[in-house]
Formats: structure tokens, C-alpha cells, sequence
């Protein structure tokens, strides 16, 4: 890589009068900081202080290209950890018999081996149902503000090529001719990359993500880029606010808002969203779908946007934990432009016998719900006690400084949009209130490195815990929200997969999520599915968006 000396005018504003501190302004700042140095202390200060200055203004004095990792690269494996022994044997439902309905509405509802039936039976072309969608898309998008782009040329294409494939023969699996969207943090050659945020409104980055490649390569046809949070934070981006199907005077949530929203309300088959600390999730328990967290390293983030190079995971959002399955046994695996991707084995199984399986559950947290959410999740206990499972009440450690942990997101999503902060591009941000995007990353310039390293010590010895807690069990059930299974788990890279668990009194979905050990997805997505066949709540659809 060849670094571009930028010039000096464009470093701007924070130091541009860079060498112009006093002792006053020290002894002011270590406020920021819990320190107190003495007067004396404080003057030998001052001179390295000003080198440190002149070393900052040297690096900002280059060109660093948004994709280039850290050399320090996260490992969430714990000391003397041993790769699962998983082998790729993910199989799925048996493909069903359908009968094409008359409404093809109900269609945009349908599961993906549903949809991969009626395709291959001839009774529905790729062609037709991508028609489909594109309606749907522009008929509901200008109410849930769901799409920044739809990628109309490029979906008509793949559809024909999908059907003519198809009628030759030639069948790349379930996903072949399935319309889908993706979160618009990933990047596709010819279309905008906008993030969400308006100083990237225009943004057209010369490079097609690889999870969307693999998504091509198996013949799946790409209709929408869809809402982001503004650089991956809430439901709100530069042209509104994404709404939620069952309720559109509520935000969808984030940051995976249009992925959530658009495939609960049937505008696609599924779509891929990204998680750093519950942003796909959220959305997913928002929206009433499905969603998979895969464990951190397990697909590839080449073309995606980071927003903390150590937390940032992309995973599906669908109809159902299979359909999510499907979904996931095509992005994974390695890519050789990502250094943190681990290669590893995938056996999902629809017929997994879950009463062999060792469970936990986060006893305190769920007794301790007393919302509907609360209620729902007892229910569910109910319903896997009518399925066999025996269960284990385990506690996740408390003994941890975890309102430091954020430290860790801000820090690295500030060295990330660094030059958008120095620029004063971040004030373009539609969102400027005191826990907006934009006012994170002007105060994550305050974060010493030393906190940062910190922070990562302590995650380090939570990574160890958690193995521990975690290795005797193969799944553990646990509330989405609530505790703090969601920041520890997103801490230490385990794999989740969270779906809908009944309705709120209002009519809102709620949810449950499923916690596994590191790289067994398909334990977790399995046992999901399981729960899902004894239950109905994936199936229901928002009552204003059937038609």
C-alpha cells in the first residue's frame, strides 16, 4: 500500500494551534483523566507533551484508507482453547410441496425453502418474485424508510440469469434466484456506500464486499441496500428515521434497522446486517425475526464498515433461525483479505435431538423480568420443558469494571472516522444530541491509550471466565436485554441467535436470545429452530403490510 502525503491545511482544526498549549492547559486537562500531577511534575511535562503533539500531527499527515486494520489484531480465544471438533455437515428441511397462492402477496412472506420450492417446481420464476419485492419496496419503503438504494438493474439481471441457470440445470443451492438486501455498510461496486451518515451520502467505494460476492456466487439476487443507523448507531440515517412494521410510530431500532424492518414486513427474502454491541440483535427482537450473531472472525468484514475492528461481527436476519442457517453456511469461511477469519466446520441439523444437549439458563435475569418480555420468556421455558430439556441455572460474573468496556467501541470507532472528527465533517451528522453518533466520536478523542489497553486487559481475563462458564454447556438460554449477557458476549465474540418470543401488551414483538460456545452456530441455530417448530411466533406477519 502506497501512503499519500495529504496537505497540511486539510489536518485542520484540532491542530492546527497544536503547539500552542501551556502548563495551565495541562494541569486543566488531567481532569479529564482522574490524575493530579504537581506543578513540578507538570513542567517536565510540557516539552514531551509537545513532541507527543508533533508525532500525532505526523501521522495525521498521511492518507490512511478506511479499510486498513490495526496491526493489533483481537483474538477471543482463551489460553490453551481447542478448536471445536465440527464438521461441515450442515444439512436443511427437505424442500416442501407447495402450491403457488393465488395472492402472491403472501409469497414475500414465505421461508426460504419455501421460496427455493416454488422455483425449482417452475410454478414461480426468480424474475417474478423479484418483481415482487421491488413493489413491495417501493410501495412500503416511503413509510418505514427502510432502503437508501434499490438495485433495480442489477436485481432484474441476476434474476434472468438465475432463471435461465436454472431451467438449464445448473442449481447453486437454496439461495439460488432469492431476492435479498443488505445493511448499506457494505459496499457494492456501481451503487452508493453511504453508511448511513450524511458526510458518506455520496460515497461510491470501487469494490464489491466478499460476503456479497458469496451471495452472487450462489445465485442469490441483491434488491436493496437498506437503512443504517448514521456509521452504525440507532435506527436514525441522513433521510429519517427506519420504522417498525408492527408500529411505525416507533423507530425499527439499530443499527441493522432497515434489515430488520424490511424482512419483518415480506420487502425481502432476508438481509445481512452487522452487530458490534447489539445491532442485529436489537433490530431482529424489534421487528419479530430471526437473527444470527455468528462468533466474531467467522465471516468476512472485506468492503463492510468498521466501527470496532475487535467487536464487529455480520450475521443474517430472517424469517426464521433455518432460513438464518441457510444464510450463514453461504457467508462464511475465509476470505484472504480479512487477517482475523477462522476456518471452521458448520452442522446445522433440523432434526437435532435437543434433549441430549446440556443447557443453561440465566435464571436471575429471567425471574427478575417482570415486563411482558418477562412473561414471554417464561413461557418459552415452558414450552422446551414440553420438548425434554433439562436445564441449569448459572450466574454470569459481576465482578468486572463494565462501565469501562466502552471504552474499547469508542476508541477504536474514533481512530476509524478520526479525519471526519478533524475535519469538522462530523457537524454534517443529522443527529448532534449528547449520545448521537457524532458526539461519541468527538468525545472518544478524550479516551487515554492507556484506558483503552486497560480495558482490554480486563476483557482479556473475561474471555477466560466466560470459557469456563461457558464449555459445560451447549446452549444457554437468556434474556435479549437485561443483565449484561449482550455486552459480555459481544465482549468475548460468542455466537447468538436471538427470535421472537410472543408480543407485548401494545402488539410489540419481544424476543429470546440462545448463547453458544465459540464457532457452534449450528448447535444454537439448531436448537432455535427446534423451539420454532413447537412454537408459532416467526410465522406471524404485520397485520398493515400483508397485502
Amino acid at each position: 500500500m502506497n501512503l499519500v502525503k495529504i496537505c497540511c491545511c486539510c489536518i485542520l482544526f484540532i491542530s492546527c494551534q497544536s503547539a500552542k498549549f501551556t502548563q495551565t492547559d495541562i494541569e486543566h486537562a488531567q481532569k479529564l483523566y482522574g490524575l493530579s500531577f504537581e506543578a513540578s511534575k507538570i513542567d517536565t511535562l510540557h516539552s514531551y507533551l509537545g513532541r507527543n503533539l508533533n508525532g500525532y500531527d505526523s501521522l495525521r499527515a498521511y492518507d490512511l484508507p478506511h479499510q486498513t486494520f490495526p496491526a493489533l489484531l483481537f483474538d477471543p480465544h482463551p489460553y490453551g482453547f481447542q478448536m471445536p471438533m465440527i464438521g461441515d455437515s450442515a444439512f436443511f428441511t427437505p424442500l416442501p410441496k407447495l402450491i403457488l397462492p393465488e395472492d402472491l402477496n403472501e409469497v414475500a412472506f414465505y421461508s426460504i425453502p419455501q421460496l427455493a420450492s416454488l422455483l425449482r417446481s417452475g410454478q414461480l420464476s426468480s424474475l417474478r418474485l423479484t418483481k415482487l419485492y421491488l413493489e413491495r419496496l417501493k410501495k412500503y419503503d416511503p413509510i418505514l424508510e427502510c432502503a437508501i438504494t434499490i438495485t433495480e438493474d442489477m436485481a432484474i439481471a441476476q434474476a434472468i440469469r438465475a432463471d435461465e441457470e436454472l431451467a438449464q440445470g445448473v442449481d447453486r443451492g437454496l439461495l439460488h434466484g432469492i431476492p435479498y438486501g443488505t445493511k448499506d455498510l457494505m459496499s457494492v461496486k456501481g451503487y452508493p456506500t453511504t453508511w448511513g451518515a450524511m458526510p458518506y451520502k455520496n460515497q461510491v467505494i470501487d469494490h464489491t464486499a466478499t460476503v456479497i460476492k458469496k451471495l452472487e456466487d450462489a445465485g442469490a439476487v441483491l434488491i436493496a441496500k437498506l437503512s443504517s443507523g448514521a456509521l452504525a448507531r440507532g435506527d436514525v440515517w441522513f433521510d429519517g428515521q427506519t420504522k417498525n412494521p408492527w408500529d411505525v410510530s416507533q423507530g425499527a431500532s439499530g443499527s441493522s434497522a432497515g434489515s430488520g424492518s424490511a424482512t419483518s414486513a415480506g420487502l425481502v427474502a432476508f438481509a445481512l446486517g452487522t452487530e458490534t454491541l447489539g445491532s442485529i440483535t436489537s433490530p431482529a427482537t424489534r421487528n419479530g425475526v430471526s437473527g444470527l450473531r455468528p462468533t466474531y472472525g467467522r465471516v468476512s468484514r472485506d468492503g463492510v464498515m468498521s466501527l470496532s475492528w475487535s467487536m464487529d461481527k455480520v450475521g443474517p436476519l430472517a424469517r426464521s433461525a433455518e432460513d438464518c442457517a441457510i444464510v450463514f453456511e453461504v457467508i462464511r469461511g475465509k476470505d484472504a483479505t480479512d487477517k482475523t477469519l477462522i476456518e471452521e466446520g458448520f452442522d446445522f441439523n433440523p432434526n437435532l435431538d435437543i434433549r441430549s444437549l446440556k443447557i443453561g439458563y440465566l435464571k436471575n435475569e429471567i425471574e427478575a423480568d417482570s415486563s411482558d418480555s418477562g412473561d414471554n420468556l417464561r413461557e418459552v421455558l415452558k414450552v422446551l420443558d414440553d420438548l425434554g430439556i433439562e436445564r441449569s441455572p448459572i450466574l454470569l460474573p459481576k465482578d468486572y469494571p463494565y462501565a469501562g468496556f466502552d471504552i474499547i467501541l469508542r476508541s477504536e470507532a474514533a481512530a476509524m472516522f478520526d479525519d471526519m472528527v478533524r475535519t469538522g465533517k462530523v457537524d454534517m451528522m443529522v443527529q448532534q444530541t449528547k449520545r448521537s453518533r457524532a458526539n461519541s466520536l468527538r468525545q472518544a478523542r478524550f479516551i487515554p491509550a492507556v484506558e483503552y489497553l486497560q480495558a482490554n486487559r480486563f476483557r482479556n481475563l473475561l474471555i477466560e471466565e466466560i470459557h469456563e462458564l461457558f464449555k459445560d454447556y451447549d446452549v444457554i438460554i437468556a434474556p435479549t436485554f437485561g443483565g449484561r449477557q449482550l455486552l459480555i458476549t459481544n465482549l468475548t465474540g460468542h455466537p447468538v441467535v436471538t427470535v421472537p418470543s410472543g408480543f407485548d401488551a401494545d402488539g410489540h414483538p419481544t424476543s429470546i436470545s440462545f448463547l453458544g460456545n465459540l464457532y457452534e452456530e449450528g448447535v444454537i441455530a439448531s436448537f432455535a429452530h427446534a423451539f420454532q417448530k413447537a412454537s408459532n411466533f416467526h410465522l406471524q406477519i404485520p397485520p398493515d403490510f400483508k397485502d
